[in-house]
């Protein structure tokens, strides 16, 4: 057997810029590169490895969470056919991933995590950041990613590298078992050298498979889809991930089953498609809300089915209500007591559309649909006229960045009150049109991942949207951005406070306590003195980017226009009101004190009883 003499650190790099992936004939590499921070632990190992081997890319970023929060962006545009490593040091540098770890692993996306660790030699513990256990000399901090990892590892010798690192890879690459995988690599370790054996480090793809679905399983859900009258389907991310959106046009087409979209589904069917209901669930449209009530059939493809998705199971009304799961993970086949069918999601759809030739739902029904479509894009459209109220309104932003941008650009956005209103009224034509980091709903995702977007697809214009509170959260990676030369465009919205949360305090009877960026009421001691001076443009020009002040909606559209025509990052930034946004269609429970002094959070927990009422089980 051939051998090559390797540190571990060196044998990991080498590993890595030889995996590739093949989905349907067509083979690309699995990783981009290296995202991370440098600092002991990490450094003197992987890094001497990554300086060695410069045609593998490694981009320093600002912050450890936003490297995972890059790589999950890429993972997301790439259909989770590719991915990045992300470094770090050992203590605080490691536990920073773990928020964008848990982020990746909740929204089934693949990422490599390689955080430093102590020694494992142990002779010099306790090292600088060590977290000491009074149990046990076998933890340390990166034991914490355990649970938020679909795989996790620590190499102590360096033979283990050679189990370790397939086993890594299969789990990268599975569409049913992917998420965030951790490398935990101890400093003295990755430094140590081996004769390695030469085979591990040849190219080796890793063929994404289509498994096809059960066929006696198969059979019974033809048979409840034809036995249905009103059936609807939930268009998950699988749809996109595994690029069935046109074979779900045609059996759309053929059978006039409509679609209602998830988050991560939008786009499955473009947003002028008669059949497409728009948004599904507590952020949902009246339409599709009103025929997830009435169904008597769900097909859920690629869900998971998150309390938005199913309006804290209150969606689904019908007393004899069925479902069919297509999924590629068992887990969530099962959910609902449906017909599970584990399947690539396209090969399913092609399967059954040779199935159900004989099978369309009534010409009424197909009417009503096309309606309900013709009636929301009619709202949306009110929705989006300028008031010319100052400060605007932020549905006429969304309204003006989505006739300004072009089919194939992507609007990008993670947490506040902006993805509710986007779901319901972005118009997504392009299947990766849309990208909304819903699973875990992180604040601080937008800006780093914008970064990933455009480096996934640098021929697509990328708008990150995004609210105050998020940008004051995380912003650094706009520093990155100008560092690398990858130009995005950034819609800051800034409303003084905290939107979303402040929306939802206001629902709950809380009123907006401690959710506005105000000065502390010296009387009262309460957060209702004056708006606090924050420069949001000034703060984006001192990180390196070009920055354009908007003031109304005709300043906002200029905007637009002088922003795409920038090289570099370019920062919008417009005031918006916290007035006037798109109204709720769907319930969504956040539990409400029992017992209260307060009148408002009386009232409110009487009107959250009520619609528990509507909760069902579907066993």
């Amino acid at each position: 057997m051939e051998t090559i003499r390797l540190t571990v650190g060196q044998a990991v790099v080498k590993f890595l810029k030889n995996q590739y992936v093949e989905r349907d004939g067509v083979e690309s590499k699995f990783f981009a590169g290296c995202l991370g921070i440098f600092g002991h632990g990490i450094v003197a190992g992987v890094g001497e490895s990554l300086m060695e081997n410069k045609d593998f890319r490694f981009i320093m970023t600002r912050n450890e969470q936003s490297s995972v929060h890059i790589a999950t962006a890429y993972a997301k545009m790439k259909n989770r056919l590719g991915t990045f490593a992300c470094i770090s040091s050992i203590g605080p540098g490691a536990t920073n991933m773990i928020t964008g770890a848990a982020c990746a692993t909740i929204n089934r996306l693949p990422v490599l995590l390689i955080p430093g660790d102590i020694f494992a030699t142990r002779n010099v513990a306790p090292v600088l950041q060590q977290l000491e256990s009074f149990s046990s000399q076998d933890i340390s901090v990166n034991d914490c990613f355990k649970p938020v990892s679909k795989y996790w590892d620590r190499i102590n010798r360096a033979e283990q590298l050679m189990t370790a690192l397939p086993e890594m890879m299969r789990v990268l690459t599975s569409p049913s078992e992917t998420g965030a995988v951790t490398l935990s690599l101890p400093q003295d370790v990755q430094t140590e050298a081996f004769d390695f054996p030469e085979s591990l480090f040849k190219k080796r793809i890793w063929k994404i498979i289509r498994p096809r679905p059960d066929t006696s399983l198969l059979e019974e859900a033809v048979s409840l889809i034809k036995a249905s009258k009103k059936p609807v389907i939930i268009a998950g991310g699988g749809v996109i991930y595994s690029e069935a959106t046109e074979i779900l046009k045609k059996l759309v087409e053929h059978t006039g089953i409509p679609v209602a979209e998830t988050f991560a589904g939008k786009g499955s069917l473009p947003f002028n498609h008669p059949s497409n209901l728009g948004a599904v669930g507590a952020t949902g449209t009246p339409g599709a809300n009103e025929i997830t009530a009435e169904t008597d059939l769900v097909i859920g493809i690629g869900t998971r089915y998150s309390d938005f998705t199913t309006a804290s199971k209150t969606a689904f009304q019908h007393p004899d209500v069925k479902f069919i799961n297509i999924n590629i993970t068992d887990f969530d086949t099962h959910k609902h007591a449906a017909i599970p069918l584990v399947s690539d999601a396209k090969v399913c759809l092609e399967e059954l559309l040779s199935l159900l030739t004989d099978f369309k739902v009534a010409d009424s029904y197909r009417t009503r649909i096309a309606g309900l479509n013709k009636v929301w894009d009619l709202q949306v459209s009110e929705f989006y006229k300028v008031s010319g109220n100052i400060p605007v309104h932020q549905v006429e932003v969304v309204g003006a960045v989505n006739n300004f941008a072009e089919p194939r650009d992507v609007v990008l956005c993670a947490a506040g009150s902006l993805p509710g209103d986007l779901h319901k009224l972005w118009r997504t034509i392009d299947p990766k049109g849309f990208h909304l980091e819903y699973g875990y709903s992180t604040m601080g995702y937008e800006l780093a991942a914008g970064l990933g977007a455009k480096i996934a697809c640098p021929d697509r214009e990328i708008y990150v949207m995004i609210g105050d509170g998020n940008y004051l959260m995380m912003n650094s990676e706009i520093v990155t951005s100008i560092q690398e030369g990858i130009k995005y465009t950034i819609i800051l919205l800034n409303n003084n406070g905290f939107a979303s949360i402040g929306g939802l305090s206001q629902s709950i009877g809380s009123e907006r306590f401690g959710t506005k960026y105000r000065y502390r009421d010296e009387e009262t001691g309460l957060m209702t003195g004056e708006i606090l001076p924050v420069d949001f443009s000034q703060n984006a020009r001192s990180l390196g980017a070009y920055v354009i002040e908007a003031h109304d909606i005709d300043s906002l559209k200029k905007a637009l226009a002088k922003a795409k025509e920038q090289t570099i990052t370019t920062v919008i930034t417009i005031e918006t009101s916290l007035s006037k946004g798109v109204p709720g269609y769907a319930w969504w429970e956040v539990a409400i004190s029992e017992v209260s002094e307060i009148d408002t959070v009386k009232k409110a927990r009487t009107q959250y009883v009520e619609n528990k009422k509507k909760q069902r089980y579907y066993l």
